[in-house]
């Protein structure tokens, strides 16, 4: 299973990291260069549904079609929620008539629904379990 983590670099700027190798830069949006943890979590929406509907659409599409998923959403900064993201599929149909472009929309959405592991969690909630360890590994109280 991949492990991963984020470490303190400075003031509200932190890496995360993936046992894999990967690294992503996040930090508060006065801070340049990085992803806010909000972005962070549109991106993944994004990705999560690009990735949901890559078969289906390579089907229909060809292998080299090109994708963008737009994914936007203000906080809430009363109640420190994102109470509405919006995502937007940018691809070409125009190779296909409209039965056949309204029928991959159903497609897409349905893998969307069904495998998106991210959607499918912020449409449900979770629960999110926090601890405090200390250096030495004794958990705090």
């Amino acid at each position: 299973m991949t492990e991963l983590w984020v470490e303190r670099t400075g003031t509200r700027r932190y890496t995360g990291h993936s046992s894999r190798g990967a690294q992503v830069l996040v930090g508060s949006e006065d801070v340049e260069g990085v992803f806010t943890p909000g972005e962070l979590m549109k991106i993944a929406l994004a990705a999560c549904s690009g990735m949901s509907s890559d078969q289906p659409l390579a089907r229909r599409l060809g292998d080299d079609y090109r994708a963008v998923v737009r994914v936007s959403g203000d906080a809430d900064r009363d109640e420190e929620i994102y109470p509405l993201l919006s995502e937007t599929l940018e691809v070409d149909l125009s190779g296909l008539s409209e039965d056949d472009a309204e029928r991959l929309f159903v497609v897409v959405n349905r893998a969307i629904d069904l495998v998106c592991t991210v959607g499918r969690t912020l449409k449900a909630g979770t629960t999110v379990k926090f601890e405090i360890a200390s250096e030495t590994g004794h958990a705090g109280p």
